[in-house]
């Protein structure tokens, strides 16, 4: 996929994550997310903090956070999440047509706003369909990746099918259902296993 598709997604993504926000209670934004440990404000901030994150500033944070992803991650989170709702809804509406990102993949930040989504989404059972071309996208893109999150040694010897389009990959006891909750299951998200059907789902749901 060209880099301006995927931004094309990406800041429709953004767009529809800053319209989910706008419409939260305090009850809402104070609900464990799916990110183990972090609030839907929390993870608000760590999307923020990656819409708004440049080179020069993620090498000067992860410096400050020892070379520590996690401490890193969980500073940024913290700080932004404090400026609270409607400045996140404003500061993310601004970030629906930059292409500022750190030194990663653009592919990886289609893949942190749609995850990251799921996680403020479901627990607050807000449904919401990304386009079938992001999810693809960012399923083959992660299949074959360990980094950060570990999904390629995750599914490995499993073959993983979607039900809601033609994505598969992989061989072996096979797991199945909506893209979405595969990508999910890919980056370790357990609760997303109740969508997912076949052979290949206790194997999966027995890894860390």
């Amino acid at each position: 996929m060209k880099s301006e598709e995927t931004w094309t997604y990406i800041h429709s993504e953004r767009a529809h994550m800053a319209d989910t926000w706008a419409d939260l209670s305090s009850d809402q934004w104070a609900t464990s997310s799916w990110c183990e440990g972090w609030s839907v404000q929390d993870t608000a901030g760590h999307v923020l903090a990656a819409a708004e994150q440049t080179p020069l500033n993620f090498y000067k944070e992860m410096i400050s956070a020892g070379f520590k992803f996690n401490v890193f991650a969980d500073r940024a989170a913290k700080r932004l999440a404090s400026v609270g709702p409607d400045e996140l809804v404003r500061r993310l509406r601004d970030r629906t047509s930059t292409t500022n990102h750190p030194p990663a993949p653009v592919m990886a930040m289609l893949g942190e706003i749609v995850v990251h989504g799921e996680d403020i989404r479901r627990p607050l059972g807000l449904e919401h369909r990304s386009p079938e071309g992001a999810l693809v996208a960012v399923a083959d893109s992660w299949k074959n990746s360990n980094l950060l999150i570990g999904a390629k040694r995750r599914i490995a010897g499993l073959r993983l099918r979607a039900t809601d389009s033609s994505w598969a990959h992989g061989d072996g006891p096979e797991v199945s259902g909506p893209l979405i909750s595969l990508i999910l299951a890919m980056t370790g998200r357990k609760g997303a296993h109740p969508d997912l059907t076949g052979d290949g789902l206790t194997t999966l749901a027995d890894r860390p």
